[in-house]
């Protein structure tokens, strides 16, 4: 199955736009992984046309967060519907198991053994810096932090996690039974193919 794992930072924050929309927020890079040639590539907005192919050939999209903050903001940008895109958001599967929302640092670091190397806070300092090649350097980790989970919950059938409340490392159980089947492919393609 052909996947998409991407991850993406903004220039701007919500106090900058007085919402909680994330697509009131723009775009600063998005990070990818596309699993048709392992490759990893970040695009900046004006780099969005070379992006869209990769996500319409995708059987799912994978994130963290996404279905809430990435795809709602990236769909701004996309003249299809990513909505209409198979998403597979590993929060929401966490969330769904355990009753509540886990970040992506408790679960890389209890899972993996690795963290996120900074934070979105960072990367929008960065942006305003000018430091874009820190901001895409950053926003890549995370995508691959986030593939690593993907492909532990897929193989294991469960992520781990530290517990904020018990400072111990637990076990959460996510069903990943539906995550191999491709959806018949229902969008309006902005590309025609």
């Amino acid at each position: 199955m052909n996947v998409v794992v991407f991850d993406i930072e903004t220039s701007n924050i919500f106090a900058d736009v007085g919402s909680r929309d994330a697509a009131a927020l723009d775009l600063a890079v998005v990070g990818v992984y596309d699993s048709v040639d392992g490759s990893y590539t970040a695009y900046l907005q004006e780099d969005l046309g070379k992006l869209w192919s990769i996500i319409e050939r995708a059987d799912a999209l994978v994130g963290y967060n996404s279905d809430h903050f990435d795809i709602p903001l990236l769909d701004k940008y996309y003249a299809g519907d990513l909505f209409s895109f198979k998403s597979i958001d590993l929060m929401k599967e966490i969330q769904a198991s355990l009753g509540r929302r886990i970040g992506l640092d408790s679960v890389a670091e209890a899972t993996l053994g690795v963290g996120k190397s900074s934070n979105g806070l960072q990367a929008v300092q960065w942006w305003r810096q000018g430091k874009i090649k820190e901001v895409c350097d950053y926003c890549l980790q995370d995508v691959k932090v986030t593939k690593e989970v993907y492909e532990y919950a897929l193989t294991h059938g469960e992520v781990k996690y530290k517990d904020v409340f018990t400072n111990s490392i637990e076990t959460v159980k996510v069903d990943t039974s539906s995550w191999n089947k491709p959806l018949e492919k229902t969008a309006t393609l902005s590309l025609g193919f």
